[in-house]
Formats: structure tokens, C-alpha cells, sequence
């Protein structure tokens, strides 16, 4: 049996296939955008098409949908608009385009947003979007290699979403625009809705300057900045040394927020993300390792969890699992 998994990313599209030993391999977003490289094209020259059982894939914020749906019942590729969403680059509807003609059985996973049901009413009042799907197929890797039921998963890298998990079932999460910041985006600050008022910028733009690189003061792509920002950090520039740490603070606030409400004791913090898992130069997973000893184990997963997390949910829905950390699945 063979099974792929997608990840959507900011920086490039992922995938992961699960036969023996899982491959993985990422098409950067300059690539996709210029119409440089077929994502199936690359896919079938690492395994045979039509040996592919089922195929699970992320495609933007996924608030179009509530349950994990065959693709052939999606509509608008599962998304209300990409409005917001930060710098587009259409390198990833290529993607889901490709996917789509292939004829390859797949799901669309859905992200977390006021529409999902099985999250706590609570947070579906507060915030009308959570996580971008792919957080969804990072969650279900942390689920099955840590084995906890009741945990924190931090996905950190261009942006950064937290999400809490209890009793095996994603309870709620802290979106990018309102939490903890990543390389690129993070939340929207009282200087920038007067900016957004006096039509200086827009609310996009902001969003998709809140984060490290608003420290830093870099203007970047976003294939670029996190290389720029550690290269002037490790030129002893004082600016990145700050950005570093004040992202680093804004994501130990957002861990300690979400373990602060948890009804059940946390077994445990999951890190991800290219920054996430970072050692050096800057060692950002033994810091918030330090800062998070309280919360149990502090696991640190490869950039490839959202793929592979994605791969196996495709697996495990073909093996007859309807529900994945509470969602439910939609079948043919």
C-alpha cells in the first residue's frame, strides 16, 4: 500500500510518501510560481501513480470546509477567499489543480476555524479562524509519534500557530494574526490598524510584516528572510539578535496562554517548524525548552511533520478511521 501526504506551506509545497520508508521531497514557491515544475510530474518520478492508495493534502486556510472531504466534493478548493492570507503566489493552486486532473484518490484536510465542531465553543467564538490545515496534519504526526492524549503543538517557522490538545482531539488554537510571531507574519499591533485607518497600508500587508522581520527592520522574500535574519544575527547585527528574542518571548506567552485554560494536566510541548527546530546558530528549541519545563516533555519533530502527518491520516482513513483529533471524516 502506498500513501501521500501535502503539505501547503508558506515557503514551498511538501510531500511525504508512505511505502516502507516514508520519501520526502519539497518544491520551493518561486519554482511553482513560475510554472518551473509539475508537482505530479515530480511525484511520479518517485512512484508509480496508480500504486498511490490514497493521497491527503492542505491547501490554504481550509474555512470552506468542516470535515475531511474527498476532493471530487469540494467546491473553491475549500477556501471562502484568499483575502488575508498573506503574500499569495499561486505556486500552491497549480498544485491543487494538478492534483485534482490526476485522477489520484484524495482528501482535502479542513483547517480550524468558527465552523468546526468538534472544537471547544469557546474558542469558535472568539476567533473565526484558528490554523491553516496543514496544523491540522502537524497535530495528527505529534499524536502518533509522542503517543500523548493532552499536549501543546508549535508550529514555528514563517508564521506561528499553537495548538492545544486534549484527550486526543484538538481543542482550540492561536492563529498567526493574533498570537505569537513568526519570521514573517504575526499579530496586528495598535501602530498598524492606524496604518490600515489612514490607508497607508493594508491589513495584508501589515500582517505579512508583523514578525520577526518588523524587528529587524528586513525586507525580505519570503524564501529569504529567515536565511537574512540568522546571517545578520550571526554578524552580531543587534536588531536580529532582538528579533530573535522578542519572537521568542511572544511564543513562550502564547504555550503558557493556552497551558494556563487546558482542563487536564499537559503531558507534554511538541516544536516544529524551521525554527522550531532550530539549534544553531540560534538555539531556539533548548531555549523554549527551558522556558517550558513545567509542561512535561518538550518533543521536537523535523519541518516534515506536516507532510507526514498528512500521509498518515491518508493511511489510517484508508485502513477505516473516520475521525482524526475530532474531525470528522466525509466519504464518497
Amino acid at each position: 500500500m502506498v500513501f501521500v501526504g501535502m503539505d501547503h506551506g508558506t515557503t514551498g509545497v511538501s510531500f511525504t510518501i508512505l511505502y516502507q520508508e516514508p520519501v520526502h521531497f519539497k518544491i520551493g514557491r518561486d519554482e511553482l510560481s513560475r510554472g518551473k515544475v509539475s508537482a505530479i510530474v515530480e511525484l511520479s518520478s518517485k512512484v508509480d501513480l496508480h500504486d498511490i492508495d490514497l493521497m491527503a493534502i492542505t491547501y490554504a486556510m481550509g474555512d470552506g470546509i468542516s470535515h475531511i472531504s474527498p476532493l471530487k466534493k469540494v467546491k473553491d478548493r475549500g477556501i471562502l477567499s484568499l483575502a488575508g492570507a498573506g503574500k499569495v503566489t499561486g505556486g500552491g493552486t497549480a498544485v491543487y489543480d494538478e492534483i485534482e486532473k490526476s485522477g489520484i484518490p484524495t482528501v482535502l484536510i479542513p483547517g480550524l476555524h468558527k465552523d468546526s465542531a468538534s472544537l471547544d465553543p469557546r474558542f469558535r467564538a472568539a476567533y473565526s479562524h484558528q490554523a491553516s490545515s496543514e496544523k491540522v496534519s502537524i497535530c495528527y504526526n505529534a499524536y502518533l509519534e509522542t503517543g500523548f492524549n493532552n499536549f501543546i503543538v508549535a508550529d514555528i517557522s514563517s508564521n506561528t500557530v499553537t495548538m492545544l490538545l486534549e484527550d486526543g482531539k484538538i481543542r482550540g488554537a492561536m492563529d498567526a494574526c493574533i498570537g505569537a510571531m513568526g519570521i514573517i507574519h504575526g499579530p496586528l499591533d495598535l501602530e498598524m490598524i492606524r496604518d490600515i485607518d489612514n490607508g497607508l497600508k493594508t491589513a495584508n500587508q501589515c500582517f505579512s510584516n508583523a514578525g520577526a522581520v518588523k524587528v529587524a527592520v528586513l525586507d525580505e522574500k519570503i524564501t529569504r528572510a529567515k536565511e537574512v535574519l540568522i546571517e545578520r544575527y550571526q554578524y552580531g547585527d543587534r536588531q536580529a539578535e532582538l528579533a530573535l528574542e522578542t519572537m521568542l518571548m511572544t511564543i513562550v506567552m502564547e504555550i503558557w496562554g493556552l497551558a494556563g485554560i487546558a482542563r487536564k494536566k499537559i503531558e507534554g510541548v511538541v516544536l516544529t517548524g524551521s525554527l522550531g527546530s532550530m539549534q544553531e546558530p540560534f538555539d531556539f528549541y533548548g531555549r523554549l525548552k527551558e522556558e517550558l519545563k513545567d509542561f512535561g516533555k518538550t518533543v521536537l519533530l523535523p519541518p516534515t511533520s506536516g507532510s507526514l502527518g498528512s500521509a498518515q491520516i491518508a493511511r489510517d482513513l484508508f485502513l477505516g478511521k473516520n475521525d482524526i483529533l475530532g474531525i470528522k471524516v466525509l466519504r464518497d
